[in-house]
């Protein structure tokens, strides 16, 4: 695995719903790239203070366990869109009664089966969600901001390489679909 893959502060992802798993991934398989993982259960616990300050200001704060790899990750998103930073941690468990200890909840868990794969400087991950579907996100980290736009465009052209196009995207997190699901 690549670590520079996962450095910086700012990730540019873009969503994507894929009608068929086997076919994007068929012609992923067809283009030069790396796998890091295949089919991880990940499982994400998201806190929040009882009154859902993180939320208002546009923040989420995740703990991530990856199993069969081991990945533990401890990640912050928001308040800008792009704004994202994640570290490593050694105990899921003992991370979560920290968190408790300051006084934050667990607001919602969401778990899902994930392959990461890099193409050159990017990394696209596979997602099936339960009751969801299948997803993939094209991605890549940096400290950059200047940059932002530049790989935006690099990552939308690299959809396309997939015949994934705007129809396809999905602007709504993971926890705003999972809920919907719930709600239905």
């Amino acid at each position: 695995m690549s670590q520079q893959h996962f450095e910086g502060k700012f990730e540019v992802e873009l969503k994507y719903r894929i009608p068929s798993k086997s076919t994007f991934l068929a012609k992923l398989g067809s283009m030069p790239h790396e796998m890091m993982l295949q089919d991880n259960l990940e499982s994400d616990t998201y806190f929040d203070t009882p009154e859902r300050h993180l939320l208002a200001q546009h923040k989420s704060l995740c703990i991530r366990d990856m199993q069969p790899s081991g990945i533990k990750l401890w990640i912050v998103k928001g308040p800008e869109a792009d704004r994202c930073e994640a570290t490593n941690i050694s105990d899921v468990s003992k991370a979560i009664s920290m968190l408790q200890t300051l006084g934050y909840v667990k607001v919602q868990q969401i778990n899902k089966v994930r392959s990461i794969y890099f193409v050159g400087d990017f990394h696209i991950t596979v997602d099936h969600l339960e009751g969801v579907g299948d997803f993939a996100e094209f991605a890549i980290m940096t400290d950059e901001v200047s940059l932002l736009d530049d790989y935006r465009l690099q990552l939308l052209n690299l959809a396309m390489q997939f015949g994934l196009s705007e129809q396809d995207r999905e602007h709504r997190a993971y926890r705003t679909l999972q809920s919907q699901v719930r709600k239905a």
